[in-house]
């Protein structure tokens, strides 16, 4: 199966199935000395796991990663950083009556006809469990850039229709209401439009914002690879996101030039922008400015609300899927947005080490 490795020289290759023994990641290209420990890895899983609020599946899952290589005495070593993550609380019975038919919305269609065959335990490698692995691998990339002085702030902007108000931004409350918003007041109403939601047996879909600090400018390469572009892909590359914008997003094509631009002026000696409409990057390439990202969560659609869908047989029949489901998958995904945005932004930066003779050669008479 293609498809399971990321990045250049921060590259990543995760394994595993929802049903399976473990899920895992294979970091290479970390350097040595970085300062790591199963705690700091176990912090980012923690803010995904599920059973931790009534918006959320009740099933209880530890989590607990182990660090099998790559790591000595505390510091990475420059080589293969490996991690695992065990499967304990998996019910395979929960699926057995999937086995015979589509779920809507799900990839169960897709996958018997790109392989012909398909592992209908919780969605195997299309189950959200896969991105234990990504956030994982997050959690140390993130670290990396905190050492480079790049802050990552992510969170949930809305939730159905219900927006939370930047007047009332505060970013304490993120980790105070189990959606992740800065907003209470939003946070409140949002909470109350999921309880709605449910009693219909339906679910609900929502924004994650993801604001970068400290990015220099300079990062992200012009054409096919530029910094917007390979963000827009590991966004759009976790389940369930439908959609990416970068900035303003599908606001400019509303907008005019006049009101678009980002104009320019000189602050404390340096080239700055007066706004930041797009979102921190000009021709791909980091301009300076924060970066501004968010992604656009369908609703989950495994629900008990009775659905049409088709059998292996090829007839026409309606289900209503039981089993442990998330009435809304945002707040969970925030960190999986952040771990995204955190290896895509490494990679670059590590990437731009070769872009510019002088600094290659400073940095060699240097040693």
């Amino acid at each position: 199966m293609a498809g399971s490795i990321y990045g250049k020289r921060f590259r990543i290759s995760t394994w595993g199935e929802s049903h399976g023994k473990g899920v895992g990641v294979v970091i290479d290209g970390c350097p040595a000395g970085l300062e790591l420990s199963e705690e700091d890895i176990q912090a980012y899983l923690d803010r995904r796991k599920p059973g931790q609020s009534k918006y959320a599946t009740p099933r209880k899952e530890d989590d607990k990663v182990e660090i099998l290589s790559g790591v000595f005495e505390g510091k990475t070593t420059g080589t293969p950083i490996s991690m695992m993550v065990r499967n304990y609380t998996q019910r395979s019975t929960d699926y057995s009556e999937i086995a015979s038919y589509y779920r809507p919305g799900h990839a169960d269609f897709t996958f018997d006809e790109k392989f012909g065959f398909r592992d209908y335990r919780g969605g195997g490698r299309s189950s959200a469990r896969e991105t234990i692995a990504r956030v994982a691998a997050g959690a140390v990339a993130a670290k990396l850039l905190r050492r480079l002085g790049i802050e990552i702030l992510t969170y949930t902007r809305s939730i159905g229709p219900v927006t939370i108000d930047y007047d009332r931004f505060r970013r304490d409350a993120i980790c105070e209401n189990s959606l992740n918003m800065p907003d209470e007041e939003a946070a409140r109403q949002a909470g109350e439009y999921i309880e709605s939601v449910m009693k219909q047996k339906d679910s609900v879909g929502g924004v994650a914002e993801c604001i970068v600090t400290g990015i220099p400018a300079g990062i992200g390469e012009p054409v096919f690879d530029k910094l917007d572009a390979d963000l827009a892909k590991a966004v759009v590359s976790i389940g369930a996101v439908k959609g990416v914008e970068i900035g303003d997003g599908m606001a400019v094509a509303q907008a005019l030039g006049s009101e678009n631009n980002d104009g320019f002026c000189m602050q404390d000696g340096k080239v700055r922008k007066r706004s930041n409409h797009a979102g921190g990057t000009l021709g791909g390439i980091s301009d300076g400015s924060p970066l501004v990202i968010r992604a656009a969560f369908k609703p989950t659609p495994s629900i008990l609300h009775e659905q049409e869908t088709v059998n292996q047989s090829g007839e026409d029949i309606r289900i209503s899927i039981k089993g442990r489901h998330d009435p809304i998958v945002v707040p969970r995904a925030v960190v999986v947005v952040e771990s995204m945005v955190a290896l895509t932004v490494l990679d670059a930066m590590l990437e731009n080490m070769t872009a510019r003779l002088d600094r290659i050669v400073d940095f060699y008479d240097r040693i």
